[in-house]
């Protein structure tokens, strides 16, 4: 009935609000300070940049950095990716970081809380492994739009 599904809706908005907004919100706030106070980030990309590296990504290094941080949140490596000079590099940053889709601030927590068995090595390795697999299309996407003259590399 009607009132049933009104009912269960409003209790599933509470609990997102009251108990995994607050926890995502905590989480983007630590993996912030992280980003923004260690070289944590230069660490965790340092595996992908020679990656990115054979793929013709300029700025290799700090690509990397800032594609490893979308684990944590989504719009830091956009952020992390701002004041590269290479519109490429900028290019498959964004478009990775949107589709990499798995931010322990946003679908990460609400994952861990819900019913399905899942844990937090499991989550970074299905990061992990959808980063693997867009980034060789995504940079080919990007060099294809460099050579046509929609971006400039």
């Amino acid at each position: 009935p009607l009132s049933t599904s009104i009912k269960s809706g409003m209790m599933i908005t509470f609990e997102i609000w009251f108990a995994v907004l607050p926890a995502t919100m905590g989480i983007a706030e630590v993996v912030m300070v992280l980003v923004e106070y260690t070289n944590l980030p230069l660490y965790l990309g340092a595996p992908l940049a020679p990656l990115l590296e054979v793929l013709g990504i300029p700025n290799a290094n700090l690509a990397a950095s800032a594609m490893m941080v979308s684990f944590g949140d989504q719009f830091l490596p956009v952020i992390m990716g701002a004041n590269i000079e290479s519109e490429l590099t900028r290019f498959v940053i964004l478009v990775l970081a949107v589709n990499q889709l798995i931010y322990m601030s946003e679908v990460g927590a609400i994952l861990l809380r819900s019913a399905i068995p899942i844990n937090f090595g499991q989550l970074f390795i299905v990061f992990i492994l959808r980063t693997l697999v867009a980034l060789p299309i995504v940079a080919g996407l990007g060099h294809y739009l460099v050579s046509t003259g929609v971006i400039n590399g």
